[in-house]
C-alpha cells in the first residue's frame, strides 16, 4: 500500500509540475510549436536516465522513492500522448515540416536527455 500511495503522490506532483513548465514555456516562447511538450519531454528522459542509472547501480535510492519518481512523477510529467496528438495535428493540416521536426526534435533530444542522465549518474555514483 506504501508503494501505491507514493506513485499516486508522485503522479500527483508530476501532474502540477508538467502543467507548470509547460505554461510557463508557452508564456516564454509562444505556442506556434509544442515547446512545452518538447520541454518536460526532454526534462522526463533526462530524469529517468539519472534515477534508473542510479537505482540500478546503487542503493542510494529506496524502491519506494525509484517507482515513485518514475512510475508516478514521470509518468505524471511527461506528455508522449500529448506529442503524439499534437504531431498529428500538424499532419491533418498538412504541416509537414513542424510535424517532422516535432518528431525529430523529441526522438533526438530526447534520447539525448536520457544518455545525459545516465552520465551523470555515473559521474555521482561512478562509472558501472
Amino acid at each position: 500500500m506504501r508503494e501505491i500511495a507514493s506513485i499516486a503522490l508522485g503522479g500527483a506532483l508530476g501532474a502540477v509540475s508538467r502543467y507548470a513548465a509547460s505554461t510557463f514555456t508557452h508564456r516564454l516562447l509562444g505556442t506556434a510549436f509544442p515547446y512545452g511538450t518538447l520541454l518536460v519531454n526532454v526534462l522526463g528522459c533526462l530524469i529517468i536516465g539519472f534515477i534508473m542509472h542510479l537505482s540500478m547501480s546503487t542503493d542510494l535510492l529506496p524502491r519506494t522513492v525509484r517507482i515513485a519518481a518514475t512510475i508516478g512523477f514521470l509518468g505524471a510529467f511527461t506528455t508522449f500522448s500529448t506529442f503524439g496528438w499534437e504531431t498529428l495535428q500538424y499532419i491533418e493540416d498538412g504541416a509537414w515540416i513542424p510535424a517532422l521536426l516535432n518528431a525529430a526534435a523529441n526522438l533526438i533530444l530526447c534520447l539525448a536527455a536520457v544518455w545525459t542522465g545516465v552520465m551523470l549518474a555515473r559521474t555521482f555514483v561512478g562509472a558501472s
